[in-house]
């Protein structure tokens, strides 16, 4: 159901009138209003109801609508919505398993998801709790250049977790270091040397 008032619906005595040609013809009587829009064959549609004196366009309003919906419509599919993420790791991750779970959340972070890093002690681990603050500043600072730290390390019982937000410009950084790694690996060509 569309929320603006067309027409006989409007209920202020003055508006300020928007013609079918988009120019502005000044603020006019209702009736006034109504009676060119109707000369017009088109409706008289209140843009703008807060506005002193409400904003009225004469226009064909199945048209206006039908545009309204489809940009909002549009809107709402660009629209990104952010997740979070979680990878978890124990205190005593080997470097392996720290490097494939660090390009995974790389991947939910150009995807501009928040990633939720959590380590989990078991047993006697609990007793070494810095491991797992070693563990995640490990991550912050390997993840400095493209992730921001939105909550530092939180314990939580048997658990020590931190949330990171991707840098907005994520994807320029990314592309810079993937160009620096392609530079750097560029082999010269071998130099030729003379033969007597």
């Amino acid at each position: 159901m569309p929320k603006e008032r067309i027409n006989k619906q409007i209920t202020a005595s003055t508006v300020r009138l928007i013609g079918n040609d988009g120019k502005q013809v000044g603020v006019v009587s209702i009736s006034d209003a109504l009676r060119r829009a109707e000369e017009a064959g088109l409706d008289l549609v209140e843009i703008s109801p807060t506005a002193e004196p409400p904003v009225c366009r004469i226009l064909e309003f199945s048209k206006y609508y039908f545009q309204k919906e489809k940009q909002a419509k549009e809107a709402r599919k660009r629209q990104h919505e952010v997740e979070i993420k979680e990878i978890k790791f124990g205190p005593n991750t080997e470097d392996h398993d720290y490097n494939f779970k660090k390009n995974n959340a790389i991947k939910f972070l150009k995807q501009k998801n928040k990633v939720k890093f959590t380590v989990r002690f078991r047993g006697r681990q609990m007793a070494h709790k810095e491991l797992g603050y070693n563990v995640l500043e490990r991550l912050k600072i390997d993840l400095a250049a493209i992730a921001e730290v939105d909550s530092e390390p939180v314990p939580d019982r048997n658990l020590l977790s931190m949330i990171v937000t991707p840098k907005k410009d994520i994807d320029k950084i990314l592309e810079k270091n993937a160009q620096q790694t392609r530079e750097a690996k560029v082999i010269p060509s071998p130099v030729e040397t003379p033969q007597e």
